[in-house]
C-alpha cells in the first residue's frame, strides 16, 4: 500500500491517544487481529466507495474506529494511492519571531540585489539600433 506515510502516522496518533484516554478502546485497539495497515487499507476502500474526495477529521477517525470495534469488517483490497493530511501549523512566539526575522532579510537581500544590477544605459541602446553608414 501507498498511502502517504503522514496519513498512517495522523491516524496512528489519533487511535494511540484514543486509547489511553478510553480503557475500554484500548482493549479493543490491541486486538491480535487487528493491524494498522489493515486499517488504512479499509480506510481507503470506503473512502473510495463512497465516491466522496473530501472527508473531515471526524469522518476519517470514526472509519478508524470502526475497523478496531467489529470483529467482522471487510478490509478490501489493497489500494495505491497518495492521501493528503491538512493540518493548520501552529508557531510559538519565538518561531513566529525567528520566521518574521527570516522574511526580513529575504525581503531585503532581494532589495539589495536588484539595486546592485547594472544599469543598462539607454542611449547607447538606442545607439546601438540606429542604422548607420557602415551598415549598408
Amino acid at each position: 500500500m501507498k498511502s502517504t506515510e503522514h496519513f498512517k502516522n495522523t491516524i496512528k496518533a489519533y487511535l494511540d491517544n484514543r486509547a489511553n484516554e478510553d480503557a475500554l478502546f484500548a482493549t479493543t485497539y490491541s486486538k491480535a487481529n487487528k493491524n494498522m495497515d489493515d486499517c488504512i487499507n479499509y480506510i481507503l476502500n470506503t473512502v473510495q466507495k463512497s465516491g466522496c474526495h473530501g472527508f473531515n477529521d471526524d469522518e476519517i477517525y470514526s472509519m478508524a474506529l470502526h475497523y478496531y470495534d467489529e470483529d467482522n469488517v471487510e478490509v478490501g483490497k489493497r489500494i495505491s494511492c497518495k492521501v493528503v493530511v491538512n493540518h493548520t501549523i501552529e508557531l510559538t512566539a519565538e518561531e513566529m519571531e525567528e520566521a518574521r526575522k527570516n522574511a526580513l532579510q529575504r525581503a531585503t537581500n532581494e532589495a539589495y540585489s536588484k539595486i546592485m544590477q547594472p544599469k543598462v544605459n539607454r542611449k547607447k541602446m538606442e545607439m546601438n539600433n540606429q542604422p548607420n553608414l557602415f551598415n549598408f
